[in-house]
């Protein structure tokens, strides 16, 4: 018999390691039933549990045991991310605060610390997924620093490389001046940081004239290589072709005329430095000019700076506008506030700076994705929106910068011979004694776009689990990174699998703050789920998430809507208890015939009926909320509200219609159970075990049909 009082904290204990010894995460058990497989995204091993996580984890465990129950063999392959980057920052933090830097340690001890701190943090996100109570299937867990997906990486990057995919070249790329490594794009936050727009004039030589040209880098003139000004400029029409004097070096810089150049913005003229600016870069390799850096990996002024070496870039700048100003040169400064690229994890300026990276040539990836997707067997988006921004991407794609110089991560299987400088590219290791190995690690997105497939023991494209779960059936991942994650798996997979990762993909939105802002630490507005959960219990924020959110879309935090799904919960505790209490311990169940239902009965079976129907139309759409929905009106108004005040008079009567008024109760809160347990499975599961004639878990169930 249940407890009077639901307790959320006493339901939780104990029941997923039961679940877990039991064997019932484990997949292909029974290699009759049909397949549904996911993964999943996997968390970096960086830190605690946040709101996020749930949002991302909880919509699959809902679709795993719901597909479970209809008679599904489901592999949910878990796993966790090393995240380069991320992680190798926060080793590095922990490293300072004991007044180490990891070049004091070497690469072996640093890597030594990193595992450390990978072992710790992957104890703290198995506790958090049994917490949240995940299906996963333990037996099969990943990381992307395993030895399976190691040789999938290397597989991937040799093959690419032999094919003319991957390439070594200099381009402009966004510096990390503090963990001193190139970035990808979603490393780089961008922030309204107030600045200024220095206005100098250059001499124009052989004339009495001056132009005036903005910039809000002085630092960086050492590395001009001319000004550039809209051939359509009637101001600069006569001056074009002379030269212009640098006021930063003396240099005399050709003066040209490139359709590129916004006549509106600044003074219309504009410096080039094709070594620290995309833009400049383009036209440096238009024009044939040279690439010169003037900044080290520190952000710190290099020998062409001249009596400014060594300075970092801020001082420089201001000691240089001081020279420029006392030499007449400064015209004003202009205060202006503009958007600034911060690394993501050590706040740091990013620095465009020119840099020999390691790339992959995009185009014929992202042609072969497109191609796909116009076909039969494409990816399916829900919301289906969400394609054309995936199509926009890959139409717009620029080469992938995939090389970090960082030491957590895959290490570029790149070898230069000592005597020669020839590089070799190989997935095994040569002879250490001729050759030595490129320094850098690769980009964690590429890793990552091999997790549906490599996880399945690809590239044995015949491993059991490769040729029985993939392609997944299924992806839940967030709208923010369709770039560079769910692109990545897909060009990816379809390269070299030939398949698309995943049949389905759904996108969820972020979950901000009540005020509607993105939860952050800058703005201390973060929840931590263990609180929630500790208040309210693990059901009812796994309700609370899927219930109150649209596919696509951003949900909002409500308190109040958490302490209502507590209050359904609680609602359908004590609608069991009651059955319970009425149908007693020794219930036996009988088959119901349409002659022997009062038109009572026969009135909440019906609508059972059409209950059942529309909330399995809605999961099979994975519409969380339109199902939870259909249940909810259900429970409170057609069973709670009506069925079982209006059953009392039935009970009272005894003898044979109030048998049948036992098992129409007893058919009527046994689906209930059922169909709140993918939402809310403690909960679901001490209901189930309280009722008479169960099995040993309702994992062994089916889901009620229609």
């Amino acid at each position: 018999m249940l407890d009077k009082h639901y307790d959320p904290i006493a339901v939780e204990n104990g029941k997923y390691e039961k679940w877990v010894n039991e064997g019932y995460f484990t997949a292909g058990q029974d290699k009759s039933k049909p397949i549904f497989s996911l993964v999943i995204p996997p968390p970096n091993v960086t830190g605690k549990l946040h709101l996020g996580h749930v949002m991302d984890t909880i919509p699959d465990d809902i679709v795993a045991r719901y597909k479970r129950m209809k008679g599904y063999d489901v592999l949910w392959v878990p796993g966790m991310d090393h995240a380069g980057i991320a992680t190798q920052a926060k080793v590095e933090e922990k490293l300072r605060k004991q007044g180490i830097s990891r070049y004091d340690l070497g690469r072996e001890a640093f890597l030594k610390e990193a595992w450390k701190w990978k072992d710790e943090y992957a104890k703290t996100i198995h506790e958090q997924w049994a917490k949240l109570g995940l299906s996963v299937d333990y037996t099969r867990e990943r990381f992307t620093l395993d030895e399976g997906l190691s040789n999938a990486v290397k597989h991937v990057f040799v093959t690419l490389y032999n094919e003319g995919l991957i390439y070594q070249g200099e381009r402009i790329i966004n510096w990390d001046p503090v963990l001193r490594t190139a970035l990808s794009n979603i490393e780089v936050i961008h922030k309204d940081d107030e600045g200024e727009f220095f206005y100098f004039d250059y001499d124009v030589v052989g004339t009495d004239k001056k132009i005036v040209v903005a910039t809000t880098r002085p630092e960086t003139m050492f590395g001009d290589t001319a000004v550039f000004v809209n051939p359509k400029d009637k101001r600069y029409k006569d001056l074009v072709g002379k030269k212009v004097i640098n006021p930063a070096n003396g240099q005399a810089l050709p003066l040209m005329a490139d359709s590129y150049v916004d006549m509106s913005f600044g003074t219309g003229a504009m410096k080039c430095t094709p070594a620290h600016d995309p833009n400049d870069f383009a036209l440096a390799k238009k024009y044939g000019f040279p690439l010169i850096k003037v900044l080290d990996e520190t952000a710190h002024m290099n020998d062409l700076a001249g009596e400014y070496q060594g300075m970092d870039r801020y001082e420089c700048r201001k000691a240089l506008v001081e020279k420029i100003k006392a030499e007449g040169h400064l015209v004003k400064i202009e205060k202006i506030v503009h958007s600034v690229g911060h690394s993501e994890r050590s706040d740091a300026v990013v620095e465009p700076m020119l840099s020999k990276q390691w790339f992959v040539r995009m185009k014929p990836l992202a042609e072969a994705l497109l191609e796909q997707q116009k076909g039969p067997d494409k990816t399916e988006f829900i919301p289906h929106r969400f394609e054309a921004v995936l199509t926009r991407w890959m139409k717009e794609v620029e080469d992938w910068c995939i090389s970090r110089q960082l030491w957590w991560g895959h290490r570029i299987p790149a070898y230069y011979n000592k005597k020669t400088g020839e590089v070799l590219v190989s997935e095994t290791e040569p002879d250490m004694n001729l050759y030595t190995q490129d320094e850098d690690v690769l980009d964690t997105w590429f890793s990552s776009a091999l997790w549906p497939f490599a996880t399945m023991g690809w590239p044995d494209t015949t491993s059991p689990d490769y040729e029985r779960y993939f392609p997944t059936s299924f992806l839940n991942t967030g709208y923010d990174i369709i770039f560079f994650w769910v692109s990545r798996m897909m060009f990816q997979s379809i390269h070299f699998t030939k398949e698309v990762p995943f049949k389905q993909v759904l996108i969820h939105g972020l979950i901000r703050d009540s005020q509607g802002r993105k939860m952050s630490k800058s703005l201390g507005n973060g929840i931590d789920p263990l609180d929630v959960i500790a208040k309210y219990g693990v059901d009812a924020l796994r309700y609370f998430i899927t219930t109150n959110s649209t596919p696509g879309m951003d949900m909002t935090y409500n308190e109040e809507k958490l302490a209502s799904a507590e209050a359904y919960l609680n609602k359908i505790w004590n609608a069991c208890r009651y059955v319970e209490g009425v149908v007693g311990e020794d219930f036996k169940t009988k088959e119901l015939s349409k002659k022997g239902l009062s038109v009572l009965d026969a009135a909440i079976l019906d609508r059972l009926e059409h209950t059942i129907k529309k909330v399995t139309a809605a999961m099979e759409k994975y519409q969380f909320g339109a199902a939870s929905s259909a249940l909810y009106d259900f429970v409170y108004d057609d069973f709670c509200s009506n069925y079982l005040e209006m059953s009392k008079i039935a009970l009272s009567h005894g003898g044979e219609e109030a048998e049948v008024t036992k098992q129409v109760l007893y058919k009527v809160n046994k689906a209930i159970i059922l169909m709140i347990y993918p939402y809310a499975p403690f909960v679901g599961e001490e209901m189930y075990l309280s009722l008479p004639e169960h099995q040993s878990s309702i994992m062994k169930e089916s889901y009620p049909e229609f």
